[in-house]
């Protein structure tokens, strides 16, 4: 049972390391255009990003594809400032049903990505079984995405409704933040 909560911990502990503030700064644009009142849609879009995460993880310590770490850290970097991107045209946009099935599937490619990205540090922590640690660091990621969506959210809603940010502007200025932070990071994982 210890080793349950070994894993847990370290899955939740990874997601919000400083060092790895790339995770906490994708779960920042993904949500950032929503609300309390999307709780649902939040929850299926982080839980969609674990789950692309996990079968990369998965895939990658069963040694079924082969990581080039470099590309990974380049490719990392591109998925966040891509969804910002996304958002500041975007915007000023309400999203419907028939838009959400590609943030849907963008959000598990980028998963994919980002768990690749998680698989050097898996391998060197799980030991000889995976499966069941496998599942259990992506509980702990799991616990910790949702942590930080909380925050996004409260913090959105604070922004929104105490000091009178428009959505659109909120969005804006957050995912323009992001994109700010991210940009030194692709130079510093270019790949050229």
């Amino acid at each position: 049972m210890s080793d349950f909560w070994l894993y847990i911990k370290l899955g939740f502990s990874h997601v919000l390391d400083w060092n790895a503030y790339d995770h906490v700064l994708f779960l920042i644009v993904l949500t950032v255009g929503y609300t309390f009142d999307n709780w649902k849609r939040m929850l299926l879009l982080v839980t969609l990003f674990t789950l692309g995460h996990t079968l990369s993880l998965f895939l990658a310590a069963y040694d079924i594809i082969s990581v080039n770490s470099r590309l990974i850290e380049f490719l990392i970097p591109v998925t966040i400032f891509a969804t910002g991107l996304f958002n500041v045209f975007t915007a000023k946009n309400t999203f419907k049903n028939g838009k959400m099935g590609v943030q849907y599937i963008a959000t598990v490619f980028f998963g994919l990505i980002h768990g690749l990205g998680f698989s050097i540090y898996f391998n060197h922590i799980s030991g000889g079984t995976k499966v069941l640690p496998l599942l259990e660091f992506a509980l702990g990621i799991e616990f910790a995405q949702i942590v930080i969506v909380f925050i996004v959210l409260f913090i959105s809603f604070l922004a929104q409704t105490f000091f009178r940010f428009s959505k659109r502007d909120w969005i804006m200025v957050i995912s323009s933040i992001v994109i700010g932070i991210v940009i030194p990071m692709l130079l510093a994982n270019k790949i050229w």
